[in-house]
């Protein structure tokens, strides 16, 4: 008969409860990053799958919605654009809040959407709204090589100067921010909708309803002075302004906003996991 140590020592696993409101395991995580990209690829691959043109959705939709904005928010509204030619303006508007948005509304069905998986192996279940927020990457660097080709015919024929700024160096913090910011409110949403399924319904309308308080379609400079502070408390705001400073050189780019734009993101983020990391233990009971 074995000893008690001689058994213990036999065991490379040992699988123990978490009761915990912040059990994070990140190296656990960082082991499954095989399973991670495997989900990238799924999902990337799937979007367009047994449709007529396929990964040309992936420019064709940006490009849709811009002519869109440019008939109905250049031409008949006639807003402004600060001087910046129509289609640049509204495409990189288009492409930077696809990006955001795309990542909350699929990271928000992580549970209602694979809980068929959830029930029936383990894994760490963060590795799905993460291969969300890569795969979703992807998708944005075409979406954005579109832009740049647009932006590089304008200067080549003239159109405009273009105004590049030191701002650029940002773009990669900037990504980054998107990302976050996406991941933590499609996790508080996805997490909240085990229980109250109403809020699923109501993730498309508020998502429309955000990107018209964020400067997409219109310049920051329309903004009243009297409704400054409550575009600094939205973080996307800074995002765009960002953006459009970078390679416009228009927009009301301010450090300070920004930086407020990253503690709000931070915090959402923090939210986010705390609520996911514990919702994840006892969902397939309400799912």
């Amino acid at each position: 008969m074995m000893s008690n140590s001689s058994s213990e020592q036999r065991w490379t696993t040992v699988i123990k409860p978490v009761t915990g409101w912040f059990d994070l395991n990140l190296r656990e995580l960082w082991r499954s990053r095989d399973l991670v990209m495997l989900f990238v690829w799924r999902d990337f691959v799937t979007v367009y799958k047994q449709t007529i043109l396929g990964p040309l959705w992936f420019l064709l939709q940006p490009l849709l919605t811009t002519m869109v904005f440019v008939l109905i928010f250049g031409r008949l509204a006639g807003l402004s654009t600060d001087g910046v030619p129509r289609l640049l303006f509204y495409l990189l508007g288009t492409v930077t809040w696809s990006y955001f948005a795309n990542c909350l509304q699929k990271t928000s069905t992580t549970f209602s959407s694979n809980a068929h998986i959830f029930g029936k192996v383990y894994f760490p279940r963060l590795t799905v709204p993460l291969s969300i927020v890569i795969s979703n990457l992807i998708a944005f660097a075409i979406q954005f090589s579109l832009f740049l080709l647009f932006f590089a015919f304008y200067a080549s024929e003239g159109w405009i100067k273009p105004a590049l700024q030191p701002t650029l160096l940002l773009l990669p913090v900037l990504l980054i921010q998107m990302a976050a910011l996406g991941l933590g409110c499609g996790m508080i949403v996805a997490s909240l909708t085990t229980r109250y399924r109403d809020l699923g319904l109501l993730v498309g309308f508020g998502v429309q309803l955000w990107m018209f308080v964020t400067p997409v379609v219109y310049p920051s400079s329309m903004v009243p002075q009297r409704w400054a502070w409550l575009m600094a408390l939205n973080p996307m705001a800074a995002i765009i302004n960002t953006f459009r400073h970078a390679f416009h050189g228009v927009g009301n780019f301010d450090i300070g906003q920004l930086l407020v734009s990253m503690a709000v993101t931070a915090t959402i983020l923090a939210m986010g996991v705390l609520l996911f990391s514990r919702i994840e233990k006892s969902f397939m009971d309400t799912i």
